[in-house]
């Protein structure tokens, strides 16, 4: 939503919105004239009406409730509503667009995508669902020709948009509040598909490779038989080195200073795509040095006590399984992003929905078996009402019928969290955060914490 309003405000439209927070993306919004209101109540719609006789148009988000005061108002009073999905398929349709859609990576992809686009004097308009380093938001007004948009399949809306390329990362399910089951996100990712001019698509995917017509696939496992391939040279816990091929020629090598295997997918997502829209290969191979992850994937927060603190986004069992795999190459390969290689993987996890978690309780538990501690926060139910038998607690369960000697916490608050990391972990820990709900508040209240040694006299 912050995106999408900000790059309408760049484009000259009045924009007014409401959110009882205060953060950097709102203080950047009105920097471009967006007007933000602090409540949201049935009087902003009145507020927003008055001095002009165009009626708004009122524009909402999947998580915007019907109960909601000004979308109540504003439907008393006959406004037109249009859902978020709509505006960006305006948007897609007014220039040529790369939409990125996938179970994992949409937002990282999407990232490298655009920055690629902008240290190569392409400039393109964004609207991505992270924070982009190269532009420090996650919506940008760009002037080249080519739109980057991170299509969200979560409720079904990205059929909507019809780009000049889409990207499908991979596919397995998710979202299962909205899909039934896995042949109902196939088939909506199907139809998102043919809606596009052209698709690229990862054939490393068996899920994509056995359901989808791509008119171009990538790999970075094999070249053979893919029109763009990526093939790992080194695999080092700070970076990547990799072989770029085309239809099967090597016509380079690259250095990404993003570690793991999932990072490597999505930059040869992205550097297929510039490469689809004319980029040369000698311009991507200087950009690729310089790529950044967008904020919340393996971000890194700062040093408490001597344990290394990140924050990282994965909510789902596979995004878990590569954000810790990554960091055990770190531990493994003595490298790392970090200010100093860690020593020790204590994963911090919040489960999030009673439905994600409910479906994929066990392959929660075996990707977070690969920690050396785990550390459960409260499950955070984003809106959905409480499933018998499923909690933190059901978790734990299952991670120690996996590995018994692994030491798993429970907590029951933030707080109680917060006094768990201080209490079970080390000096020379990497203290990994995951999840989509409020667990990346742990480096903030850490901040307020003594150092755990600190009560411990020192002997002469």
């Amino acid at each position: 939503m912050s995106a999408i309003a900000g790059i309408l405000a760049d484009r000259g439209y009045a924009v007014s919105g409401s959110d009882p927070r205060d953060n950097a993306v709102l203080q950047d919004l009105r920097s471009r004239g967006v007007r933000v209101f602090r409540e949201q109540s049935a009087t902003t719609i009145a507020a927003i009406r008055s001095g002009t006789s165009t009626q708004p148009l009122v524009v909402v988000s999947s998580a915007v409730p019907a109960s909601n005061p000004e979308l109540m108002e504003a439907r008393r009073m006959g406004l037109q509503i249009a859902h978020r999905s709509d505006v960006l398929a305006a948007l897609i349709a007014s220039q040529n667009a790369v939409a990125v859609a996938g179970s994992h990576g949409k937002t990282t992809t999407s990232t490298l995508l655009a920055s690629l686009l902008h240290a190569t004097d392409h400039d393109p308009t964004a609207v991505i669902g992270g924070v982009v380093p190269a532009f420090g938001s996650n919506g940008r007004n760009g002037t080249g020709a080519l739109l980057v948009a991170e299509a969200d399949e979560s409720d079904g809306s990205l059929v909507k948009f019809q780009a000049w390329l889409g990207v499908i990362t991979n596919l397995e399910l998710d979202h299962t509040d909205h899909y039934p089951d896995l042949a109902a996100l196939i088939a909506t990712l199907q139809r998102f598909g043919r809606g596009c001019r052209q698709l690229l698509a990862n054939r490393d995917c068996p899920i994509l490779r056995e359901h989808f017509n791509a008119s171009h696939w990538w790999s970075t496992d094999s070249s053979d038989g893919v029109d763009f391939a990526a093939l790992p040279l080194e695999l080092n816990g700070d970076s990547t080195v990799a072989a770029f091929f085309e239809q099967g020629e090597q016509v380079g090598t690259f250095r990404l200073p993003l570690p793991g295997l999932h990072n490597l997918s999505n930059a040869t997502a992205a550097m297929a795509a510039c490469r689809l829209h004319g980029v040369s290969f000698a311009e991507l191979r200087l950009a690729v040095e310089g790529l950044q992850a967008p904020g919340r994937r393996f971000d890194y927060r700062g040093t408490w006590c001597m344990r290394q603190v990140v924050d990282d986004y994965a909510h789902h069992p596979s995004e878990v399984a590569a954000t810790l795999a990554m960091a055990r190459l770190m531990l493994s390969s003595g490298r790392s992003p970090l200010p100093e290689p860690p020593q020790r993987l204590l994963a911090v996890f919040q489960p999030h929905r009673y439905s994600r978690t409910a479906e994929f309780l066990e392959p929660f538990a075996e990707a977070l078996c690969q920690a050396d501690e785990v550390l459960l926060a409260p499950l955070y139910a984003a809106g959905e009402s409480p499933i018998a038998g499923i909690s933190s607690g059901a978790l734990a369960a299952a991670i120690q019928r996996i590995r018994p000697d692994l030491s798993v916490t429970v907590t029951d608050s933030l707080e109680q969290l917060t006094d768990a990391v201080s209490e079970r972990s080390l000096p020379g820990d990497l203290v990994l955060a995951m999840g989509a709900g409020d667990v990346n508040g742990l480096w903030g209240r850490l901040q307020n914490r003594e150092d755990p040694l600190a009560t411990f006299p020192v002997a002469a």
